[in-house]
C-alpha cells in the first residue's frame, strides 16, 4: 500500500507543492529521512527561482512526478550531521543545487561528472535511491549525502548566493571546459536573464573580452554599466551583427525561445565554440555550411560535477560575484512564478524560505 508522503520518512516537513500541471503551488506537509551516517541536514534559509521550476510544476517536459515541490538553488544552515560527514559541521552554511545522487561507480561519476551521469536523481521530481520521491527547497528542511552538499564561504550572502548553485554553475562550466575563462578571450553571452547576467560576471572575472547579443536594445544601458560588458549587440540589427562578424572566441546561449543560430555562427572566429546552455522547447535549426567553412563548433553543456560546483562558489566568493535578485516571501510564490513566466523579474526571483514559510503553515 502507497504510503503518503507525510508518513514515508520519519522527519516531519513541510513546504509548497504543486498537486497537478495548473503549476498551482500550495501549502504541503511531507516528511524527510532520518540523517544517515554520511548525511547532511540543514534549515532551509533561501531558495531560488530557476526557469526549469516552473517546467516541472507545469510538466512542460512530461516528466514531473506530482506533487512536486520545486527548487533546486537551496541554501541554509546545518543543524545536523552523520557521523561519517567529514566535509561540513553544525552551524556552517550550505547549499544543494540540482543534484542529490549519482550511481558513483560510472566513468562520469569518476571523474567529477556526476551532471552527465546516466542515473543521476535531481534534487526534485525524481525518485531517490530508495524508491521514495525527490522533494526540493520550497521547504523548511533538507537532507542529502554529503557528496552532494556545498560548502557556502561565511563572506557569500546566501540570499544572492543561492542562484549560483544551479545558474551560476551553469555558465560557469562551459566557460571553463570550453578554454572561454582565460584572460583576453572575446566572450559573447545571448541573453541578458538568470543565466546571462551571470555569465556576464564570470566572465568578466575570468578576464574576459564581453560582448551581450540581445533581442533588446533597451538592456544595453544595463549590460555596460551595471554589469560591465565591453560591447552590446542587437541581434535584430543587420548591420551591428555584420560589422561583428568572426570576432568571438566563443559564445554562451543561454536563450531558452526557439532562436536563430545563424547569425551566432557568424560572430564566431574560426574554430569558435557556440555552447547551448538555454533549453527552447522546439528544435533548433542547425546550418552546417557555415561550420564546416569555419571549422566552428555547437556544444551543450549542463550543470557541473560537485567538485566543479565548489570550486565554482569559492571563486564567487573571491571575487564577490552575486546573482541580482528580488527576495519574495513564501506567500507571493505564484505571483512570482507568473511574473517569470513573462519574464517580469531582474534577474532572480529567491525565496526568503526561513522568515516566512512558517507562516503559510495554515494558508
Amino acid at each position: 500500500m502507497t504510503k503518503l508522503p507525510e508518513e514515508e520518512h520519519p522527519i516531519k516537513a513541510f513546504g509548497w507543492a504543486a498537486r497537478d500541471q495548473s503549476g498551482h503551488l500550495s501549502p504541503f506537509n511531507f516528511s524527510r529521512r532520518a540523517t544517515g551516517v554520511d548525511d547532511v541536514r540543514f534549515k532551509v534559509l533561501y531558495c531560488g527561482i530557476c526557469h526549469s521550476d516552473l517546467h516541472f510544476i507545469k510538466n512542460e517536459w512530461g516528466i514531473s512526478k506530482f506533487p512536486v515541490v520545486p527548487g533546486h538553488e537551496i541554501v541554509g544552515e546545518v543543524t545536523e550531521v552523520g557521523s561519517q560527514v567529514r566535509k561540513v559541521n553544525v552551524g556552517d552554511k550550505v547549499g544543494v543545487g540540482c543534484i542529490i545522487g549519482a550511481c558513483r561507480s560510472c566513468d562520469n561519476c569518476n571523474k567529477s561528472l556526476e551532471n552527465y551521469c546516466p542515473k543521476m536523481i535531481l534534487s526534485f521530481a525524481a525518485t531517490y535511491h530508495d524508491g521514495t520521491t525527490t522533494y526540493g527547497g520550497f521547504s523548511d528542511t533538507m537532507v542529502a549525502n554529503e557528496r552532494y552538499i556545498v560548502h557556502i564561504p561565511n563572506n557569500l550572502p546566501l540570499d544572492a548566493g543561492a542562484p549560483l548553485l544551479c545558474a551560476g554553475i551553469t555558465v560557469y562550466s562551459p566557460l571553463k571546459y570550453h578554454g572561454l575563462a582565460e584572460p583576453g578571450k572575446h566572450v559573447g553571452v545571448v541573453g541578458l536573464g538568470g543565466l546571462g547576467h551571470l555569465a556576464v560576471k564570470f566572465a568578466k572575472a575570468f578576464g574576459s573580452i564581453v560582448t551581450v547579443i540581445s533581442t533588446s536594445p533597451n538592456k544595453k544601458e544595463e549590460a555596460l554599466k551595471n554589469l560591465g560588458a565591453d560591447s552590446f549587440l542587437v541581434s535584430r540589427d543587420q548591420d551591428q551583427m555584420q560589422a561583428a562578424q568572426g570576432t568571438l572566441d566563443g559564445i554562451i546561449d543561454t536563450v531558452s525561445a526557439s532562436h536563430p543560430i545563424l547569425p551566432l555562427i557568424g560572430l564566431l572566429k574560426s574554430q569558435g565554440k557556440l555552447v547551448m546552455v538555454g533549453v527552447p522547447d522546439k528544435p533548433l535549426e542547425l546550418p552546417i555550411f557555415p561550420l564546416i567553412q569555419g571549422g566552428k563548433n555547437i556544444a551543450g553543456s549542463n550543470i557541473g560535477g560537485m567538485k566543479e560546483t565548489q570550486e565554482m562558489i569559492d571563486f564567487a566568493a573571491k571575487h564577490n560575484i552575486t546573482a541580482d535578485i528580488e527576495v519574495v516571501s513564501m506567500d507571493y510564490l505564484n505571483t512570482a512564478m507568473e511574473r517569470l513566466a513573462k519574464g517580469d523579474v531582474r534577474y532572480r526571483f529567491v525565496i526568503d524560505v526561513g522568515n516566512t514559510l512558517d507562516a503559510t503553515k495554515h494558508t
